[in-house]
Parts: C-alpha cells; structure tokens; sequence
C-alpha cells in the first residue's frame, strides 16, 4: 500500500469528487459548485492522477462509475459530512439543556445573586442544574481543572489563560436592629467608635476594610464578637445590641425584612468590585456563554435595584 502524504494534497478535490460522483457530468457537477467547465474537467484529471483510476467512465447516455468509485464514495461521503460536523459549531438550546453549572463564589454573593440567577434558569434553561460551592484557596486551580465553570469574588487581576469581568462594585454600609438605641440617630464618627461590633472574620486573617481606614486616622473600633459568615453575624445583630458593616446587596436584602436599619458609615471607604471569571478555554463554548450571559444579567438586576 502506497503511503499518502495528506499535506500535497489539496482537500478541496474531494469536494469535487463528491460532486462528479453524484451528478456523473463534468458540466453539472462545475455548475453545482460555481465553476466553469473547464476547471472541473481539470480537477477530475488530477483526481484521476491521485487515485490511479478513471473514476468516472464511458458509458450509454453519459458517464458510469468505476468500480473504485463504487468503492470509494461511502467513505467519501462520510468524510465530508464528519469534517463539516467538525467545523459546525457545538448547539447549545438552553431550554433543553441538562446537567448542572458548577460555580464557585462566597455565602454572601450566593444569598443575592442566586434569587435572580435561578429566575432566569426557570425561564431559559428549566432542566439545567446549579451546584455551587464556596470559593476555597484554590479558584483558578479548579477552572484550570474544569472542577468548576465559573467563579464570582473579588478577583483584582487573572492569571494567564482566565478571563475576568467585573460585574459591579460593592459598597459598604453599616445596620444595626430595627429597636437599637442608635438607630434613629445621626451616625457620628464618635457614635459609631462608641458602639460595639461584629466582624465577619472567613479566613480569620487580616483586617476588615473598615479597620483599615480607621487605623489611618489612628482610631480604633470595638470589635465585641467575630463570626465566621455574614448570616451568622446577621443573626446575632438581628439579636442584640452589636452593629455590623457589610456590602450593601446584603444588606438591601435584609432591611426588606424590617429587622435592619441601614446607615452609611461615617467614615470614607473605597468600593470594591465584584468580577466573574472563567477558563479561556471555555471562552467561545455556546454553553458557558449562556452561563456567562446569565450571570451578567442577574448581577445587573441586584444593582439596579439597590445603589452599590
């Protein structure tokens, strides 16, 4: 058996070999395929040079396939049709779709991106999952590893081969409950040092962006109980006496339960953006694009309807 180097080949013959094989005339296999006559009796020679056989033969009322042609044209056309599924891009319906989004992102982003982000998973992709779990020490490691699809969290910068799109900014503000003796009060710089604090404390390392800022104005705040997540922390200011500063979203969605009075602090803090990222391997995958979409979209309904 002859070895066939595929690179001095030219693919577009086997276009036209399809053509001569299912038409059997050289004039409407040209017209099929926009070329002129001339050009097409020259592609079936150098067909005929390629396989070392005649292809297509005399015969009563036109053409007749040779017995290689015969041969040949199942796979040829299996070919053709496997090489345009290749290129075809990858479907995706999401109102058919299955399986499940894997996401990572903290308790807090979860409580108000979810209700929106299961909203438009009922209306556009109903029988689509959502599994979602807390960020960990290792986001890009699971993107790297497909463990995950996508990630919400502050993300400053991405590291080759992520992508990232902020999604909003975040800003802080400070509730106490309903009842608390301070919170019809004007909230003064002194008032507010004078008051005793929880902390979200997740890692248990660093300081809050508020302690941050006071430590600048050399001041010091009371910091009474540190909890390990907001809902914790939420409970026990829902609860007692102790105030907590937290991102606005959250804290939108728990003055709407009445239990929360809602102050800005009074003290200048920087905002901070949230951001979305994923593999770029992923970039162009109809699926993850739909996610991405979703996702944008819900993050776009929390910021219109409380000022973060």
């Amino acid at each position: 058996m002859r070895k066939v180097d595929i690179r001095a080949i030219d693919l577009n013959l086997l276009v036209m070999l399809d053509a001569l094989l299912e038409e059997r005339n050289v004039t409407r296999a040209a017209h099929r395929l926009g070329m002129s006559q001339p050009a097409a009796s020259r592609a079936l020679g150098r067909l005929r040079a390629l396989f070392a056989d005649a292809l297509l033969v005399d015969g009563t009322g036109g053409y007749l396939l040779s017995a290689r042609a015969e041969d040949i044209r199942p796979m040829l056309r299996r070919t053709l049709a496997g090489i345009g599924q290749m290129l075809q891009a990858n479907p995706f319906d999401p109102a058919t779709a299955t399986g499940y989004a894997r996401l990572l992102m903290p308790d807090l982003q979860a409580a108000i991106l979810m209700p929106h982000l299961l909203t438009r998973f009922a209306d556009e992709a109903p029988a689509l999952n959502l599994d979602v779990q807390a960020l960990g020490s290792s986001v890009m490691d699971a993107l790297n590893n497909d463990v995950a699809d996508a990630a919400v969290g502050l993300f400053d910068e991405a590291p080759p081969g992520i992508h990232r799109r902020r999604l909003y900014e975040e800003r802080l503000v400070t509730i106490m409950r309903s009842e608390h003796p301070a919170a019809h009060k004007k909230l003064t710089l002194d008032r507010f040092l004078a008051l005793d604090h929880i902390v979200v404390s997740i890692t248990g390392v660093g300081q809050a962006p508020i302690d941050e800022a006071l430590a600048l104005m050399e001041r010091k705040r009371r910091v009474k109980v540190r909890a390990p997540n907001f809902f914790a922390a939420m409970e026990i200011a829902a609860r007692s006496d102790l105030v907590m500063t937290l991102p606005a979203s959250l804290a939108h969605v728990s003055a709407t339960a009445g239990r929360f009075v809602s102050l800005t602090p009074p003290l200048s803090l920087k905002k901070f953006p949230m951001s979305l990222v994923w593999h770029a391997r992923h970039q162009d995958t109809p699926r993850h694009k739909w996610l991405r979409r979703a996702i944008v979209a819900a993050a776009r309904e929390i910021s219109g309807k409380v000022e973060i």
